[in-house]
């Protein structure tokens, strides 16, 4: 398995799909219901071939990842070459962005001098997916990076 598992709701959500995936392999639901009984293993198998489907399906359409801890936003644009990072760090402890406070306090601030604002790129390896995936496994969910293109006009970036 290249990605990871998809959870028990995210395949309820996927079920019609996941009916799909099995028709393409010439499994009906009988046939299903038959390999779960008496061939888990394999039912494992298909379950982590339909999950790495999906993964890369998503993988290979997102463009923007945003990852906000307490006092970071980490805003990320995938290009064909590059990830592009803006980070945002918040140095008053007191502040927590993940807090609807905190994140209108970093608004009324953000050219506070406790407010930084960094930038960063770096190319992408020969499994772009590979990487987009390690950053949503530690946190980062895929966006329309409306917040990106804030900051990269807000910094003259584009």
């Amino acid at each position: 398995m290249k990605y990871a598992r998809l959870t028990k709701e995210q395949f309820e959500e996927l079920h019609q799909e996941f009916i799909n995936f099995l028709a393409t392999q010439s499994i009906t639901a009988d046939e299903w219901e038959e390999i779960k009984q008496n061939k888990p293993d394999v039912a494992e198998e298909e379950l982590d071939v339909f999950s790495d489907l999906v993964w890369e399906g998503v993988l290979n359409q997102a463009k923007f990842l945003e990852h906000f801890s307490p006092n970071q936003i980490y805003l990320f644009k995938i290009t064909e070459l590059t990830l592009n990072l803006i980070a945002i760090e918040v140095e008053n402890k007191e502040i927590d962005v993940t807090t609807p406070q905190g994140y209108a306090w970093l608004q009324a601030n953000l050219m506070d001098d406790r407010v930084s604002l960094y930038t960063s790129s770096k190319l992408i390896s020969d499994d772009r997916n590979k990487d987009i995936f390690a950053l949503v496994q530690q946190g980062a969910v895929i966006t329309k990076g409306d917040l990106y293109g804030f900051f990269e006009k807000h910094l003259n970036l584009s």
